[in-house]
């Protein structure tokens, strides 16, 4: 179990769960190989395993977008630093960007957002799946964006508040001192480490055909990884022994010490053109007197936890030595970001995802603030009457969300806005019922929920890879861009919807197999019995003419992927076989 985890664009496997595990959760803003782009794993690569890991289907394959939807400011990382921590309180954040020019200027706005580590990545930085042309262009050595980060937070007076690490080749204790020298605190350490575990750089860790058994996870080629831990164990000594060495020779006794020391390093001669560089500006020392260059943990980001009504009412009321349901009522307000994640942390570490639905009930009034309910597990329900601010619901795992507004809103429901954007993003499990329009972006990257909403803005559904989504009104463009798996049911009543859904990955079908109809009657009657919804209600009540107007999105790969693991269930191999045997025959085709 990794003490580190990372959250990237596409939020794989990021669960309630994988958070209160990890001593330190890094969001990965940048990679160095590839900065700016996501990334994609083919078919042929999502063995069974790595899709229960995922929470995606069986040999279709998964996409991640280029920007963390959640994340277009500055502001926006403050907020998902935010509810991180409120995921797991014990957690340092890390920030991973990549060295590029005007790294510094963005670092000290990631310090300010409340970052506890910086993490500068070079150009360097392996990663066999990466198009080779941004291997070659893009992003800069980790010397230029380690030197600028630290000479730019010493300026605005931030560097005590976080430590930077550095990584990308870092391959000698000679690295790890000119790293430091520049003002990284922290090392990490991946390619070479591979190499000490026997990888000879071949380049296809997309293809699924390392012949060293590294990066594959083909059963045959596996048997040729002759790696052992010892082997990374020695390596590492000997970077630490020689790192030592260096040390002694420049009369520092601790790490500490030698941070931002840029007085002990010299230009080396160069030929040629590269004797015409000028690079002082790597070796200015900001340093202000009586001022620290290295990382203090006194003056750390501070985000008074102890404030927020988790805190204060929930973990006080709630009794969570007892699984009897209970339920507590509060107003809530749009300064209340996070609601509900550290009680669905603490639930998460005592019980895991083995609680009964609405075990514990939160009933809450008022206008909900960003991330209301993100991250909460099995077992935990929150139940807001208002409104809903942007990243509902974000992450969720297992728990239940049901939006509603009051019982006389003097407006119709379905046609106001009532859930902000980016609602359900990176959900992997459980149940959301919102009796009105969500915003813009909505389930996108879902791979486990299931949602009933009545309207939604344009992107919806982007990038989904599981779960179930029932539409009860009109989308915005761009629907279904870049899904590869799960279902949604859409009413279209306007009969535009052929125009708004993104037809390159996914098919639009009638809502005709009885398994579908029952599927879909059965979601809005649970959406009726917890919202109340007026709009489900029509619908139910006059079914045989609404479901005509209905059209069922499915993705092409995973409609395939079922259909077979369907044949091979019909030839008595289990649900675990079936799907390994459908997998190996998909790759045949």
């Amino acid at each position: 179990n990794s003490k580190i985890k990372q959250v990237a664009s596409a939020r794989f496997g990021v669960t309630s769960q994988y958070l209160v595990s990890a001593e330190e959760i890094q969001i990965k803003l940048a990679q160095g190989a590839k900065p700016g782009e996501g990334g994609q794993l083919p078919g042929s690569k999502v063995y069974p395993w790595i899709a229960k890991t995922r929470h995606s289907t069986t040999g279709v394959g998964l996409i991640s977008p280029p920007p963390h939807h959640d994340i277009y400011s500055i502001e926006d990382l403050a907020e998902l630093i935010y509810d991180l921590k409120n995921a797991n309180r014990a957690a340092r954040i890390n920030v991973k960007l990549v060295s590029e020019a005007g790294v510094g200027t963005i670092a000290a706005g990631v310090a300010k957002a409340g970052a506890q580590v910086i993490l500068v990545s070079g150009y360097d930085g392996g990663t066999g799946a990466a198009p080779r042309t941004s291997i070659q262009n893009a992003g800069l050595p980790w010397e230029l964006g380690i030197a600028e980060t630290h000479q730019t937070l010493i300026l605005n007076g931030l560097r005590t508040r976080v430590r930077i690490e550095s990584d990308s080749k870092l391959l000698s204790g000679r690295d790890v001192a000119v790293s430091c020298m520049l003002g990284a605190e922290e090392f990490g350490f991946g390619t070479s480490l591979l190499m000490a575990e026997g990888c000879v750089m071949m380049r296809v860790c997309n293809l699924d055909t390392c012949p060293m058994g590294i990066c594959t996870q083909n059963p045959e080629l596996r048997k040729n990884f002759k790696g052992r831990p010892e082997y990374i164990v020695r390596y590492l000594t000997f970077v630490a022994q020689e790192l030592r060495e260096y040390m002694a020779k420049l009369g520092v006794r601790t790490m500490d010490e030698l941070v931002g020391r840029t007085d002990l390093l010299r230009v080396r001669p160069a030929a040629g053109r590269a004797a015409k560089l000028d690079l002082e500006a790597i070796l200015h020392n900001p340093a202000i007197e009586n001022l620290n260059v290295h990382c203090e943990p006194k003056d750390s980001y501070d985000f008074h936890l102890e404030r927020t009504p988790d805190m204060r009412v929930l973990m006080k009321k709630f009794k969570l030595s007892s699984t009897a349901p209970q339920t507590v009522s509060l107003e809530v307000s749009n300064t209340d970001r996070a609601f509900g994640s550290i009680l669905g942390s603490e639930i998460t570490r005592r019980y895991g995802s083995a609680l009964p639905d609405d075990t514990y009930t939160v009933r809450c009034t008022g206008a909900g603030g960003q991330s209301f309910g993100a991250f909460i597990p099995k077992g935990l329900t929150l139940e807001l009457v208002g409104e809903s601010n942007d990243y509902m619901g974000k992450g969720l795992s297992g728990g239940k969300i049901i939006l509603r507004p009051p019982q006389t809103p003097g407006y119709k429901p379905e046609e106001n806005i009532i859930a902000g954007n980016v609602a359900l993003y990176g959900a992997t499990g459980g149940r959301a019922f919102v009796s009105g329009v969500a915003g813009e972006r909505f389930c996108v990257r879902n791979s486990g929920a299931t949602a009933v909403v009545e309207g939604v803005g344009d992107h919806g559904c982007e990038y989904m890879t599981g779960g179930t989504v029932v539409v009860l009104g009109p989308t915005g463009k761009n629907f279904a861009a870049g899904m590869t798996g799960g279902v949604a049911y859409v009413l279209d009543e306007a009969w535009d919807f052929y125009q708004r859904v993104n037809k390159e990955t996914v098919s639009l079908q009638a809502v005709e197999h009885k398994h579908d109809v029952a599927a879909l009657k059965e979601l809005i009657k649970e959406h009726v019995e917890a919202t109340g919804s007026p709009r489900g209600r029509e619908i139910l009540d006059h079914f045989a003419e609404y479901l005509p107007k209905f059209k069922k999105v499915l993705p092409y790969d995973y409609d395939r992927m079922l259909r077979t693991i369907a044949s091979m269930e019909e030839r008595g191999l289990d649900g675990e076989q079936a799907q390994i045997e459908a997998f190996y025959a998909q790759q045949k085709q």
